[in-house]
Protein backbone atom coordinates (compact mmCIF):
# COMPACT_ATOMS: atom_id res chain seq x y z
CA UNK A 1 0.00 0.00 0.00
CA UNK A 2 1.32 3.45 -0.92
CA UNK A 3 2.13 5.72 2.03
CA UNK A 4 1.23 9.39 2.21
CA UNK A 5 4.23 11.65 2.65
CA UNK A 6 4.37 14.58 5.06
CA UNK A 7 4.43 16.98 2.12
CA UNK A 8 1.28 15.40 0.67
CA UNK A 9 -0.48 15.62 4.03
CA UNK A 10 0.45 19.31 4.29
CA UNK A 11 -0.88 19.86 0.77
CA UNK A 12 -4.14 18.13 1.64
CA UNK A 13 -4.47 20.25 4.77
CA UNK A 14 -3.78 23.37 2.71
CA UNK A 15 -6.36 22.41 0.09
CA UNK A 16 -8.99 21.84 2.80
CA UNK A 17 -8.32 25.19 4.44
CA UNK A 18 -8.30 27.10 1.15
CA UNK A 19 -11.53 25.44 0.08
CA UNK A 20 -13.21 26.92 3.17
CA UNK A 21 -12.16 30.48 2.28
CA UNK A 22 -14.70 32.45 0.28
CA UNK A 23 -14.65 35.97 -1.07
CA UNK A 24 -17.88 37.96 -0.73
CA UNK A 25 -19.43 38.57 -4.14
CA UNK A 26 -21.68 41.41 -3.09
CA UNK A 27 -21.74 44.33 -0.67
CA UNK A 28 -20.88 44.98 2.03
CA UNK A 29 -17.17 44.53 1.42
CA UNK A 30 -14.36 45.22 3.85
CA UNK A 31 -13.21 48.83 4.20
CA UNK A 32 -9.77 50.26 4.81
CA UNK A 33 -9.10 53.96 5.57
CA UNK A 34 -5.65 55.43 6.09
CA UNK A 35 -4.71 57.35 9.25
CA UNK A 36 -4.98 60.76 7.58
CA UNK A 37 -8.59 60.07 6.50
CA UNK A 38 -7.65 60.91 2.90
CA UNK A 39 -7.63 57.52 1.10
CA UNK A 40 -9.82 54.46 1.40
CA UNK A 41 -10.43 51.21 -0.42
CA UNK A 42 -12.79 48.25 -0.32
CA UNK A 43 -10.73 45.03 -0.48
CA UNK A 44 -12.47 41.80 -1.34
CA UNK A 45 -11.25 40.58 2.04
CA UNK A 46 -8.89 41.68 4.81
CA UNK A 47 -6.95 38.85 6.45
CA UNK A 48 -5.21 39.23 9.83
CA UNK A 49 -2.66 36.41 10.12
CA UNK A 50 -1.61 35.33 13.60
CA UNK A 51 1.50 33.49 12.43
CA UNK A 52 3.67 33.04 9.37
CA UNK A 53 1.82 29.88 8.31
CA UNK A 54 -1.35 31.94 7.96
CA UNK A 55 0.54 34.28 5.63
CA UNK A 56 1.51 31.30 3.48
CA UNK A 57 -2.11 30.15 3.29
CA UNK A 58 -3.44 33.54 2.24
CA UNK A 59 -0.69 33.95 -0.34
CA UNK A 60 -1.49 30.55 -1.83
CA UNK A 61 -5.17 31.52 -1.93
CA UNK A 62 -4.32 34.78 -3.73
CA UNK A 63 -2.19 32.89 -6.25
CA UNK A 64 -4.95 30.37 -6.98
CA UNK A 65 -7.55 33.10 -7.39
CA UNK A 66 -5.27 35.28 -9.53
CA UNK A 67 -5.57 38.18 -7.05
CA UNK A 68 -3.24 40.90 -5.86
CA UNK A 69 -2.29 40.54 -2.19
CA UNK A 70 -1.29 43.72 -0.37
CA UNK A 71 0.52 43.45 2.96
CA UNK A 72 -0.19 46.47 5.20
CA UNK A 73 0.55 47.67 8.71
CA UNK A 74 -1.49 50.39 10.41
CA UNK A 75 -2.20 52.42 7.27
CA UNK A 76 -0.28 55.50 8.34
CA UNK A 77 0.97 56.33 4.83
CA UNK A 78 -0.78 59.54 3.66
CA UNK A 79 -1.23 58.12 0.15
CA UNK A 80 -2.80 55.07 -1.51
CA UNK A 81 0.41 53.05 -1.05
CA UNK A 82 -1.45 50.51 1.12
CA UNK A 83 -4.67 50.45 -0.88
CA UNK A 84 -6.06 47.70 -3.09
CA UNK A 85 -9.45 46.45 -4.22
CA UNK A 86 -8.18 42.86 -4.18
CA UNK A 87 -6.90 41.10 -1.03
CA UNK A 88 -5.28 42.75 1.99
CA UNK A 89 -3.02 41.13 4.59
CA UNK A 90 -2.92 43.12 7.83
CA UNK A 91 0.35 42.21 9.56
CA UNK A 92 -0.12 43.80 12.99
CA UNK A 93 -0.53 40.48 14.89
CA UNK A 94 2.96 39.42 13.81
CA UNK A 95 4.45 41.70 16.44
CA UNK A 96 6.96 39.70 18.51
CA UNK A 97 10.54 40.38 19.46
CA UNK A 98 12.08 37.01 18.54
CA UNK A 99 15.78 37.24 19.42
CA UNK A 100 18.17 39.60 21.20
CA UNK A 101 21.93 39.58 20.69
CA UNK A 102 23.50 41.82 23.33
CA UNK A 103 27.02 41.20 22.08
CA UNK A 104 26.34 42.29 18.50
CA UNK A 105 23.64 44.81 19.49
CA UNK A 106 21.10 43.35 17.12
CA UNK A 107 17.56 42.03 17.40
CA UNK A 108 15.26 39.87 15.30
CA UNK A 109 11.72 41.25 15.18
CA UNK A 110 8.51 40.36 13.37
CA UNK A 111 7.69 43.03 10.82
CA UNK A 112 4.17 43.78 12.07
CA UNK A 113 5.29 45.29 15.38
CA UNK A 114 4.68 49.01 15.76
CA UNK A 115 7.67 51.14 16.68
CA UNK A 116 5.88 52.17 19.88
CA UNK A 117 5.70 48.53 20.98
CA UNK A 118 9.23 47.89 19.76
CA UNK A 119 10.57 50.69 21.98
CA UNK A 120 8.93 49.04 24.99
CA UNK A 121 10.32 45.59 24.12
CA UNK A 122 13.82 46.91 23.47
CA UNK A 123 13.71 48.88 26.73
CA UNK A 124 13.25 45.64 28.68
CA UNK A 125 16.68 44.59 27.39
CA UNK A 126 18.38 47.97 27.82
CA UNK A 127 18.34 48.64 24.07
CA UNK A 128 16.95 51.29 21.72
CA UNK A 129 16.77 52.18 18.03
CA UNK A 130 19.56 54.57 17.12
CA UNK A 131 17.44 56.98 15.07
CA UNK A 132 13.74 57.64 14.59
CA UNK A 133 11.34 59.80 12.66
CA UNK A 134 8.74 62.14 14.09
CA UNK A 135 6.28 59.38 15.02
CA UNK A 136 6.28 55.74 16.14
CA UNK A 137 2.79 54.70 15.10
CA UNK A 138 4.00 52.79 12.03
CA UNK A 139 4.99 49.14 11.83
CA UNK A 140 8.62 48.20 11.39
CA UNK A 141 7.79 46.60 8.05
CA UNK A 142 6.20 49.83 6.83
CA UNK A 143 9.27 51.84 7.86
CA UNK A 144 11.54 49.47 5.94
CA UNK A 145 9.36 49.34 2.82
CA UNK A 146 9.43 53.14 2.43
CA UNK A 147 12.96 54.02 3.63
CA UNK A 148 11.50 56.34 6.26
CA UNK A 149 13.89 58.74 7.97
CA UNK A 150 14.65 60.74 11.07
CA UNK A 151 16.89 63.77 11.12
CA UNK A 152 20.65 64.03 11.35
CA UNK A 153 23.07 64.86 8.56
CA UNK A 154 25.31 61.93 9.60
CA UNK A 155 22.42 59.46 10.05
CA UNK A 156 21.01 57.64 6.99
CA UNK A 157 17.40 56.51 6.57
CA UNK A 158 16.17 53.93 9.07
CA UNK A 159 16.29 51.09 6.52
CA UNK A 160 20.08 51.40 6.69
CA UNK A 161 19.96 49.85 10.18
CA UNK A 162 18.51 46.62 8.78
CA UNK A 163 21.02 43.74 8.77
CA UNK A 164 18.88 41.02 7.21
CA UNK A 165 15.32 40.26 6.15
CA UNK A 166 13.13 37.16 6.01
CA UNK A 167 10.68 37.37 3.09
CA UNK A 168 7.78 35.30 1.85
CA UNK A 169 8.13 35.42 -1.93
CA UNK A 170 5.36 35.32 -4.49
CA UNK A 171 5.95 31.63 -5.31
CA UNK A 172 5.40 30.68 -1.65
CA UNK A 173 9.08 30.14 -0.85
CA UNK A 174 10.99 31.89 1.89
CA UNK A 175 14.12 33.93 1.36
CA UNK A 176 16.68 35.29 3.76
CA UNK A 177 18.57 38.22 2.30
CA UNK A 178 21.27 40.61 3.47
CA UNK A 179 24.25 42.47 2.08
CA UNK A 180 26.00 39.10 1.90
CA UNK A 181 23.14 36.89 0.68
CA UNK A 182 20.85 37.75 -2.26
CA UNK A 183 22.10 41.33 -2.07
CA UNK A 184 20.01 42.70 -4.94
CA UNK A 185 16.80 41.42 -3.34
CA UNK A 186 17.88 42.89 -0.01
CA UNK A 187 18.73 46.36 -1.38
CA UNK A 188 15.50 46.41 -3.41
CA UNK A 189 13.39 45.46 -0.36
CA UNK A 190 14.90 48.16 1.90
CA UNK A 191 12.68 50.55 -0.04
CA UNK A 192 10.57 48.00 -1.85
CA UNK A 193 7.08 49.50 -1.51
CA UNK A 194 5.81 46.06 -0.54
CA UNK A 195 6.42 44.75 -4.07
CA UNK A 196 9.32 42.31 -3.56
CA UNK A 197 7.62 40.02 -1.05
CA UNK A 198 5.97 39.94 2.36
CA UNK A 199 8.46 41.02 5.04
CA UNK A 200 8.09 38.50 7.85
CA UNK A 201 11.03 39.38 10.08
CA UNK A 202 13.70 42.06 10.34
CA UNK A 203 17.17 41.74 11.87
CA UNK A 204 17.89 45.23 13.14
CA UNK A 205 21.00 46.98 14.43
CA UNK A 206 20.29 48.74 17.73
CA UNK A 207 22.15 50.61 20.50
CA UNK A 208 22.25 50.45 24.24
CA UNK A 209 19.51 52.60 25.74
CA UNK A 210 20.34 56.32 25.81
CA UNK A 211 18.94 59.74 26.69
CA UNK A 212 18.73 62.74 24.40
CA UNK A 213 18.99 66.44 25.21
CA UNK A 214 16.86 68.68 22.99
CA UNK A 215 17.68 72.40 23.01
CA UNK A 216 14.98 74.42 21.25
CA UNK A 217 15.13 78.07 20.31
CA UNK A 218 13.55 80.49 17.86
CA UNK A 219 15.44 82.15 14.99
CA UNK A 220 14.51 84.34 12.07
CA UNK A 221 14.40 82.74 8.65
CA UNK A 222 17.25 84.95 7.40
CA UNK A 223 19.43 84.04 10.37
CA UNK A 224 18.84 80.36 9.74
CA UNK A 225 19.67 80.66 6.05
CA UNK A 226 22.84 82.59 6.79
CA UNK A 227 24.13 79.82 9.07
CA UNK A 228 22.34 76.76 7.66
CA UNK A 229 25.33 74.49 7.08
CA UNK A 230 26.88 75.40 10.42
CA UNK A 231 23.69 74.72 12.39
CA UNK A 232 22.87 71.48 10.57
CA UNK A 233 26.32 70.08 11.40
CA UNK A 234 26.40 71.42 14.97
CA UNK A 235 24.67 68.42 16.57
CA UNK A 236 23.77 64.78 16.02
CA UNK A 237 20.13 65.48 15.18
CA UNK A 238 18.88 68.85 13.94
CA UNK A 239 15.42 69.78 12.66
CA UNK A 240 13.51 73.00 11.99
CA UNK A 241 9.91 74.17 11.81
CA UNK A 242 9.58 77.29 9.66
CA UNK A 243 6.37 79.27 10.27
CA UNK A 244 5.63 81.13 7.03
CA UNK A 245 3.17 83.58 8.64
CA UNK A 246 5.99 85.24 10.61
CA UNK A 247 9.13 83.81 8.98
CA UNK A 248 10.31 82.56 12.35
CA UNK A 249 11.93 79.15 12.71
CA UNK A 250 11.76 76.84 15.69
CA UNK A 251 15.13 75.07 15.86
CA UNK A 252 15.68 71.75 17.61
CA UNK A 253 19.29 70.72 18.29
CA UNK A 254 19.60 67.24 19.80
CA UNK A 255 22.53 65.27 21.22
CA UNK A 256 23.08 62.21 23.40
CA UNK A 257 23.54 63.09 27.05
CA UNK A 258 24.16 61.69 30.52
CA UNK A 259 22.21 64.47 32.22
CA UNK A 260 19.17 63.70 34.35
CA UNK A 261 15.74 63.81 32.74
CA UNK A 262 13.98 67.17 32.71
CA UNK A 263 10.21 67.63 33.01
CA UNK A 264 8.23 67.78 29.74
CA UNK A 265 6.48 70.92 28.50
CA UNK A 266 3.51 71.64 30.84
CA UNK A 267 0.06 70.40 29.82
CA UNK A 268 -1.34 73.94 29.59
CA UNK A 269 1.06 74.77 26.74
CA UNK A 270 1.48 71.41 25.01
CA UNK A 271 -2.12 70.21 25.12
CA UNK A 272 -4.64 72.95 25.90
CA UNK A 273 -3.08 75.73 23.82
CA UNK A 274 -0.95 73.89 21.26
CA UNK A 275 -3.53 71.19 20.53
CA UNK A 276 -7.10 72.13 21.43
CA UNK A 277 -7.04 75.90 20.90
CA UNK A 278 -5.08 75.56 17.64
CA UNK A 279 -7.52 72.96 16.34
CA UNK A 280 -10.45 75.28 17.03
CA UNK A 281 -8.69 78.13 15.21
CA UNK A 282 -8.08 75.83 12.24
CA UNK A 283 -11.76 74.92 12.22
CA UNK A 284 -12.75 78.61 12.08
CA UNK A 285 -10.13 79.09 9.34
CA UNK A 286 -12.13 76.76 7.08
CA UNK A 287 -14.66 79.57 6.77
CA UNK A 288 -12.57 82.70 7.26
CA UNK A 289 -9.21 82.51 5.49
CA UNK A 290 -7.57 85.34 7.41
CA UNK A 291 -7.89 83.34 10.65
CA UNK A 292 -5.23 80.93 9.34
CA UNK A 293 -2.74 83.82 9.35
CA UNK A 294 -3.66 84.56 12.96
CA UNK A 295 -3.24 80.87 13.79
CA UNK A 296 0.25 80.91 12.31
CA UNK A 297 1.17 83.90 14.44
CA UNK A 298 -0.29 82.22 17.52
CA UNK A 299 1.79 79.09 16.86
CA UNK A 300 4.89 81.28 16.37
CA UNK A 301 4.21 82.90 19.75
CA UNK A 302 3.74 79.50 21.43
CA UNK A 303 7.11 78.29 20.12
CA UNK A 304 9.05 81.51 20.65
CA UNK A 305 10.59 80.65 24.01
CA UNK A 306 13.75 78.66 24.62
CA UNK A 307 13.15 75.12 25.87
CA UNK A 308 15.50 72.35 26.99
CA UNK A 309 14.25 68.77 27.29
CA UNK A 310 16.05 65.61 28.42
CA UNK A 311 14.27 62.28 28.07
CA UNK A 312 14.37 58.76 26.63
CA UNK A 313 15.60 58.76 23.05
CA UNK A 314 12.28 57.81 21.44
CA UNK A 315 10.40 60.46 23.44
CA UNK A 316 12.71 63.22 22.15
CA UNK A 317 12.81 61.89 18.58
CA UNK A 318 9.01 61.76 18.36
CA UNK A 319 6.70 64.75 18.18
CA UNK A 320 2.93 65.05 18.39
CA UNK A 321 1.44 64.31 14.95
CA UNK A 322 -1.70 66.14 16.09
CA UNK A 323 -4.61 65.91 13.65
CA UNK A 324 -5.56 63.98 10.50
CA UNK A 325 -4.00 65.79 7.59
CA UNK A 326 -3.06 66.10 3.96
CA UNK A 327 0.71 65.99 3.81
CA UNK A 328 3.59 65.66 1.40
CA UNK A 329 7.37 65.61 1.80
CA UNK A 330 10.25 65.81 -0.64
CA UNK A 331 13.97 65.09 -0.38
CA UNK A 332 16.20 67.86 -1.79
CA UNK A 333 19.94 67.46 -2.37
CA UNK A 334 21.43 69.32 0.59
CA UNK A 335 23.61 71.32 -1.79
CA UNK A 336 20.38 72.76 -3.27
CA UNK A 337 18.67 73.45 0.06
CA UNK A 338 19.53 77.15 0.34
CA UNK A 339 18.23 78.02 -3.11
CA UNK A 340 15.11 75.90 -2.61
CA UNK A 341 14.27 77.43 0.77
CA UNK A 342 14.75 80.96 -0.56
CA UNK A 343 12.38 80.27 -3.44
CA UNK A 344 9.80 78.83 -1.06
CA UNK A 345 10.21 81.95 1.13
CA UNK A 346 9.58 84.29 -1.82
CA UNK A 347 6.55 82.24 -2.87
CA UNK A 348 5.06 82.47 0.62
CA UNK A 349 5.60 86.25 0.62
CA UNK A 350 3.74 86.52 -2.69
CA UNK A 351 0.87 84.43 -1.34
CA UNK A 352 0.71 86.52 1.85
CA UNK A 353 0.38 89.70 -0.24
CA UNK A 354 -2.62 88.21 -2.08
CA UNK A 355 -5.91 88.49 -0.11
CA UNK A 356 -6.89 85.13 -1.61
CA UNK A 357 -3.44 83.61 -1.30
CA UNK A 358 -2.44 80.36 0.35
CA UNK A 359 -2.24 80.33 4.15
CA UNK A 360 -0.41 77.22 5.34
CA UNK A 361 -1.68 75.53 8.51
CA UNK A 362 1.52 73.76 9.43
CA UNK A 363 5.10 75.00 9.63
CA UNK A 364 7.41 73.74 6.91
CA UNK A 365 9.18 70.81 8.58
CA UNK A 366 12.86 70.64 7.59
CA UNK A 367 15.03 67.63 8.39
CA UNK A 368 18.24 66.04 7.14
CA UNK A 369 19.83 62.66 6.39
CA UNK A 370 23.11 61.16 5.25
CA UNK A 371 23.68 59.45 1.89
CA UNK A 372 22.87 55.75 1.51
CA UNK A 373 23.10 53.06 -1.18
CA UNK A 374 19.46 51.89 -1.19
CA UNK A 375 18.23 51.96 -4.78
CA UNK A 376 14.92 53.78 -4.25
CA UNK A 377 15.83 55.73 -1.12
CA UNK A 378 15.24 59.46 -1.65
CA UNK A 379 18.63 59.94 0.08
CA UNK A 380 20.41 57.66 -2.38
CA UNK A 381 24.01 58.92 -2.88
CA UNK A 382 23.36 62.41 -1.51
CA UNK A 383 23.23 64.40 1.71
CA UNK A 384 19.57 65.29 1.89
CA UNK A 385 17.32 68.06 3.12
CA UNK A 386 13.77 66.84 3.65
CA UNK A 387 11.02 69.47 3.42
CA UNK A 388 7.49 68.55 4.42
CA UNK A 389 4.19 70.43 4.47
CA UNK A 390 0.70 69.62 5.74
CA UNK A 391 -2.81 70.99 5.79
CA UNK A 392 -4.58 69.87 8.93
CA UNK A 393 -8.13 68.52 8.96
CA UNK A 394 -9.62 69.97 12.17
CA UNK A 395 -12.07 67.52 13.74
CA UNK A 396 -11.54 65.34 10.64
CA UNK A 397 -13.12 67.91 8.30
CA UNK A 398 -11.64 68.56 4.89
CA UNK A 399 -9.69 71.71 3.98
CA UNK A 400 -8.32 73.11 0.68
CA UNK A 401 -4.84 71.78 -0.06
CA UNK A 402 -4.34 71.06 -3.77
CA UNK A 403 -3.16 74.53 -4.86
CA UNK A 404 -0.71 74.70 -1.95
CA UNK A 405 0.69 71.24 -2.68
CA UNK A 406 0.95 71.89 -6.44
CA UNK A 407 2.94 75.10 -5.90
CA UNK A 408 5.21 73.43 -3.37
CA UNK A 409 5.88 70.40 -5.56
CA UNK A 410 6.70 72.57 -8.57
CA UNK A 411 9.41 74.37 -6.59
CA UNK A 412 11.00 71.37 -4.88
CA UNK A 413 11.01 69.37 -8.12
CA UNK A 414 12.87 72.24 -9.78
CA UNK A 415 15.64 71.80 -7.20
CA UNK A 416 16.09 68.08 -7.78
CA UNK A 417 13.52 66.89 -5.24
CA UNK A 418 12.58 63.24 -4.85
CA UNK A 419 9.16 62.51 -3.30
CA UNK A 420 8.80 60.50 -0.10
CA UNK A 421 7.46 57.12 -1.24
CA UNK A 422 4.84 56.87 1.52
CA UNK A 423 3.26 60.15 0.47
CA UNK A 424 1.19 61.03 -2.59
CA UNK A 425 3.08 62.32 -5.62
CA UNK A 426 2.66 62.58 -9.38
CA UNK A 427 5.92 61.10 -10.68
CA UNK A 428 5.73 58.38 -13.33
CA UNK A 429 8.55 55.95 -14.26
CA UNK A 430 10.22 58.30 -16.76
CA UNK A 431 10.71 61.01 -14.11
CA UNK A 432 11.73 58.50 -11.44
CA UNK A 433 14.24 56.86 -13.77
CA UNK A 434 16.04 60.20 -14.13
CA UNK A 435 16.21 60.61 -10.33
CA UNK A 436 17.21 57.06 -9.41
CA UNK A 437 20.19 55.49 -11.25
CA UNK A 438 19.11 51.99 -10.17
CA UNK A 439 15.41 52.36 -10.95
CA UNK A 440 15.61 49.73 -13.71
CA UNK A 441 17.49 47.38 -11.37
CA UNK A 442 14.55 47.62 -8.97
CA UNK A 443 12.09 46.84 -11.77
CA UNK A 444 14.25 43.88 -12.78
CA UNK A 445 14.22 42.44 -9.25
CA UNK A 446 10.45 42.65 -8.79
CA UNK A 447 9.99 41.10 -12.24
CA UNK A 448 12.26 38.20 -11.24
CA UNK A 449 10.74 37.47 -7.81
CA UNK A 450 7.12 38.25 -8.69
CA UNK A 451 6.59 37.67 -12.44
CA UNK A 452 2.80 37.38 -12.04
CA UNK A 453 2.48 40.64 -10.09
CA UNK A 454 0.91 39.16 -6.96
CA UNK A 455 2.26 42.02 -4.81
CA UNK A 456 1.73 44.89 -7.28
CA UNK A 457 -1.15 47.04 -6.15
CA UNK A 458 -2.43 50.11 -7.95
CA UNK A 459 0.24 52.43 -6.48
CA UNK A 460 3.09 50.21 -7.66
CA UNK A 461 1.57 49.65 -11.10
CA UNK A 462 1.04 53.42 -11.52
CA UNK A 463 4.35 54.82 -10.30
CA UNK A 464 6.80 51.97 -10.95
CA UNK A 465 5.35 50.28 -14.03
CA UNK A 466 3.64 53.30 -15.61
CA UNK A 467 0.19 51.79 -15.99
CA UNK A 468 -2.65 54.29 -16.56
CA UNK A 469 -4.25 54.12 -13.11
CA UNK A 470 -5.70 57.39 -11.79
CA UNK A 471 -4.05 59.03 -8.79
CA UNK A 472 -7.42 59.69 -7.17
CA UNK A 473 -8.91 56.23 -7.59
CA UNK A 474 -8.83 55.67 -3.82
CA UNK A 475 -9.41 59.27 -2.71
CA UNK A 476 -12.32 59.86 -0.36
CA UNK A 477 -14.98 61.61 -2.44
CA UNK A 478 -15.07 64.82 -0.42
CA UNK A 479 -11.29 65.18 -0.67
Amino acid sequence: MATTTTAELQRQELDAILASITIPSASPRAKFVNWGLTYHCHPLAIFEPENEHHCELVLEFARREGRVLRAVGVGHSPSDLACTDDLMLKMTKLNKLLEVNHEKLSVLVQAGITLTDLHAELGKHGLAMRNLGSISDQTLGGIVATASHGSGITYPVMSSDVLALTLLLADGSRATCSRHERKDLFIATLCGLGSTGIILAVQLQVERVFLLKDVQCSRTFEDLIAHLDEIVRSAEHVRFWWIAATHTVKCSVVNRTREAKRPPIPWFWSSLLAFHVVQFFLFVGRYFQYVNTLTGRFVAWLSSGNVTLVDDSYTIFNVECRYPQHTTEWAIPFKNALACLRELHDWMDAEAADPNGIRPHFPFEIRFSAPDDIWLSPSYAQETCWIGIAQYKPYGLNVPYRRFFAGFETIVARHGGRPHWAKAHHFAPDALRRLYPHFDDFVRVISEVDPQGVFRNEYVRRHVLGQPIGERVFKLRHE
